[in-house]
């Protein structure tokens, strides 16, 4: 089996798992603060995508589990409602504290798990360690808002109050990043919590709920189950859980919304994704191409953010020959390997169905200068990889275009105009990202203001807002009234409360009135 690569001082990671038949570790539930070994009987055996040897196996949480991890948030958000501002905002401080101490040690597990290259598994800690250091500022975020005199001796004050035991539903692709986005704010805001992280990759969860205990986090405050179908249902169902956070397949994230919705709770859901980068022929070319490429093959295709669709405009349709080329710079290996650019996908599924894929828009009319379906990696041959591939003259009515791909794919499009290719992204049914490359403003000032999708980049090509902005896909890709941290964020954990208050000078009420109060 490939070991985590060693980093020093860093906990080892199977104390927070089991032997299970002299076959690999089991990973544990963490219930009321405590790593406690679950009486399931399924498994999911997880695998190391690079190697598919079996790492850890997770279990499906029995009901009596997740409801105890349910009753434990409950108890814990008794008095975890009534903490102060400042208590929460200390836990904060105290846990984006060590995150950052063990960033290396949460990457060695997201590699080996997920199978994304260490520089990258760093960067997905690091972004969602930037979602904690701005909770860091709870007395500020959290602050209501007050009216005096608003009437006649009539004051009105508004509060942010949290509403109960939350849940996160979440993703393989970002282990660390969106369980981040997820509990802190719900802690912050005086809310428990409930994470499933993905059965797939879920030691980075794990890590970092023994880094929660070692801060010293009220236990049953977050509590992590396991598990696929069943345990979403019941995050679904269960009265208990007033909100729901998602981050995943348009598959389950419209039955998540539509099911926890039917049953009283709140839902944001981040869904599917066809990313779209308009190149300009006046853009820079070698930053243009380098940031493409970049954003099409990192982390193996497998971001919702990725750039999945190049609309190459005029001239810059001459730039492919150079697309091309340093697309095949780009080095496959494991992702602990020094040196390796592209890691592998997440499992031999993933990797067919992105072959089919690419085969469904070669035989409809794409061309493929190209192709690795077929390459090899002489030191790890049974693991799930797929070079960077370049699809050319691909048409909207594609499956390859239609489909999500969610893999080192990447389709080039061609427009004659601006426009043209505005109307191309504005007919896609998906709204997560977008990116224009040009060096002429009024050009991208008429795209940032045509185009219709959440998050525009402008020479940018992963646009995802730090987090004193919300996270703000749009149409296809998000389900929802609220979005993902930000002041979006902290809304969805809370509800307000108003206070109207009337205290008349030296008036003494003689009789009562029954017609509607009209304050002046």
């Amino acid at each position: 089996m490939l070991a985590v690569p060693r980093v020093t001082g860093a906990p080892v990671l199977n104390a927070l798992r089991r032997p299970y038949s002299n076959v690999a570790p089991t990973t544990k539930l963490f219930i009321d603060g405590k790593f406690q070994e679950s009486q399931a009987t399924q498994w999911i055996d997880l695998h190391n995508p690079a190697t598919n040897e079996v790492v850890t196996r997770v279990p499906q949480s029995t009901k009596a589990e997740m409801d105890a991890a349910v009753q434990s948030a409950k108890n814990a958000f008794q008095s975890w409602k009534h903490s102060t501002v400042l208590t929460r905002q200390q836990l904060m401080l105290k846990l984006q504290a060590v995150i950052r101490r063990d960033i290396k040690k949460l990457a060695a597990n997201i590699t080996l798990e997920q199978g994304k290259t260490l520089a990258d598994a760093e960067g997905d800690v690091m972004r969602g360690l930037q979602v904690v250091e701005h909770t860091c500022a709870a007395g500020s975020l959290l602050l209501g808002e007050t009216l005096q005199n608003i009437a006649k001796d009539m004051d009105c004050t508004s509060y942010k109050l949290p509403l109960g035991v939350t849940a996160g539903i979440c993703p393989f692709n970002f282990p660390a990043m969106i369980p981040l986005w997820m509990f802190p704010m719900a802690l912050v805001t005086g809310n428990a919590s409930i994470i499933k992280p993905s059965e797939r990759d879920p030691g980075a969860t794990m890590l970092i709920m023994e880094l929660l205990n070692e801060v010293g986090c009220p236990p049953g405050l977050v509590n992590v189950i396991h598990g696929s179908r069943d345990a979403v249902n019941f995050i679904c169902e269960n009265p208990d859980i007033k909100a729901i956070s998602f981050v995943g397949s348009d598959q389950a994230g419209k039955y998540i919304y539509e099911k926890g919705c039917a049953n009283g709770k709140r839902v944001q859901s981040n869904m599917g994704a066809k990313n779209h980068a308009v190149v300009l022929p006046d853009a820079n070319k070698e930053a243009t191409i380098d940031q493409l490429c970049g954003a099409a093959f990192g982390a193996a295709g497998q971001r919702c953010m990725a750039i999945s669709v190049a609309v190459l405009v005029g001239e810059a349709q001459n730039w492919i020959p150079d697309i091309v080329a340093r697309a095949k710079k780009l080095n496959v290996s494991a992702g602990h390997e020094p040196g390796t650019d592209v890691g592998p996908v997440i499992s031999p599924a993933a990797k067919q169905r992105i072959l089919k894929l690419v085969e469904s828009g070669i035989k409809e009319g794409a061309k493929c200068p190209l192709d690795g379906r077929n390459i090899t990696v002489a030191k790890y041959p049974n693991g799930n990889f797929v070079g960077p591939t370049i699809l050319t003259d691909v048409k909207p009515s594609y499956e390859c275009y239609k489909e999500e791909i969610f893999g080192p794919v990447l389709s080039i499009v061609s427009a004659d105009t601006l426009e043209q290719a505005i109307e191309i992204i504005n007919a896609n049914p998906y709204g997560n990202g977008t990116a224009i490359f040009t060096t002429n403003g009024s050009s991208a000032r008429q795209f940032v203001n045509e185009i219709d999708v959440g998050q525009v980049g402008v020479n940018v090509p992963i646009p995802v807002p730090l987090p004193m902005f919300s996270f703000t896909g749009s149409r296809g890709s998000f389900w929802g009234d609220l979005h993902f941290y930000g002041k979006q964020g902290l809304n969805f954990y809370t509800q307000t409360k108003t206070v109207t208050s009337l205290w008349r000078k030296g008036q003494v009420v003689s009789k009562s009135s029954v017609s509607m109060p009209v304050h002046n």
